[in-house]
């Protein structure tokens, strides 16, 4: 009962502090005229860029703060070092999606600069060989990957799950919304399989993702940024080797991985953002480079007119259909 009440401290102090922080971002950002347009309304109105800098501190402070209970408190040290890589892996997908936060989404990092620089984020769980290695193959049977796990396989799912996130974007409410409901998965898929340590985790994060969302929502006072998708991203890798849950994840990532191959058809060059015409919002392009253009080609088609949470609402449900593909490749 005493473990259960310090959880649950935790998970409200995580909120609380999101919700804080990211409020004085939003005025800050706004006073020193870091903003930028909202580009799916007639508008454009200016809104505060990456906020999911509160995210992160707050996922991070909370932490720590779990790390004090664990050694003072509790007095044991189990899951201290996993705990620890995932906060430099945090601060690494933060620290560079910031950087290009900074230089702004038309000047930002080239793709392929991008993919190099979130190398260095598989690190800390490459180094401290987290994960089991051995894994079952669909068709093929178990296989014991040895080194090649650590060396290879964590790194290509950590950069993969980094960059992946950060195509589907662009839309008030999307990547929180996304966020809330991949880790509410895994919040549950942890409970099945019996890992109490990582439900606390993912219900910290889903408390500050649900503290950024009250911000984020339509109409959003501030834009994730890509500090925000690259941490998010990392941190479904992360859960996927901790938890040892890497086909579930695989499953509940689908959505990200059909946008990067719709993305690759223009070269990684294709814009989410939608047209504004007298049906409301209707994609871009002629040809389809994006789920995003998928849901308003739908959408034009049943409707008489598109709005922005029509299309995010669309993507929701979207993901809750691999989320419910992923709970049955767990029974």
């Amino acid at each position: 009962m005493y473990e259960i009440l310090i959880s649950i401290l935790h998970i409200i102090i995580a909120f609380f502090v999101c919700f804080w922080l990211t409020k004085k971002w939003i005025n800050v950002a706004r006073a020193r005229g870091f903003v930028g347009k909202d580009m799916n309304k007639k508008e454009k109105p200016l809104v505060a860029e990456a906020g999911g800098i509160a995210v992160i501190i707050s996922i991070i402070f909370s932490l720590f703060l779990y790390i004090f209970f664990k050694t003072f408190v509790l007095k044991t040290e189990t899951h201290i070092i996993e705990v620890l890589a995932f906060i430099i892996t945090l601060l690494l997908a933060c620290f560079i999606g910031f950087i290009d936060d900074i230089l702004g989404w038309k000047k930002g990092i080239s793709g392929w600069k991008k993919i190099l620089m979130t190398i260095p984020i598989a690190i800390p769980l490459a180094v401290i060989n987290a994960g089991h290695s051995t894994m079952h193959i669909p068709f093929i049977g178990t296989i014991d990957f040895g080194l090649v796990y650590p060396i290879i396989l964590v790194p290509l799912a950590i950069i993969g799950t980094t960059n992946g996130y950060n195509l589907l974007a662009g839309y008030n409410g999307l990547e929180a919304g996304l966020g809330i409901i991949i880790f509410t998965a895994f919040f549950i898929a942890f409970f099945i399989t019996q890992q109490p340590w990582l439900m606390l985790i993912t219900a910290i994060i889903l408390a500050t993702l649900i503290a950024f969302f009250i911000y984020n929502k339509y109409p959003a006072k501030v834009f994730p940024g890509n500090c925000f998708t690259f941490s998010i991203g990392s941190t479904i890798g992360v859960f996927a080797i901790l938890g040892n849950v890497e086909r579930f994840a695989l499953i509940l990532f689908f959505p990200f991985i059909i946008e990067g191959i719709l993305k690759a058809r223009s070269n990684f060059k294709a814009e989410n953002f939608a047209k504004q015409s007298e049906k409301g919002l209707t994609k871009p392009y002629k040809k389809i480079y994006s789920l995003t253009h998928a849901t308003l080609a739908l959408l034009n088609k049943i409707k008489k007119k598109t709005t922005e949470q029509d299309v995010v609402i669309s993507l929701y449900i979207f993901q809750l259909f691999f989320v419910l593909l992923a709970f049955l490749s767990l029974v």
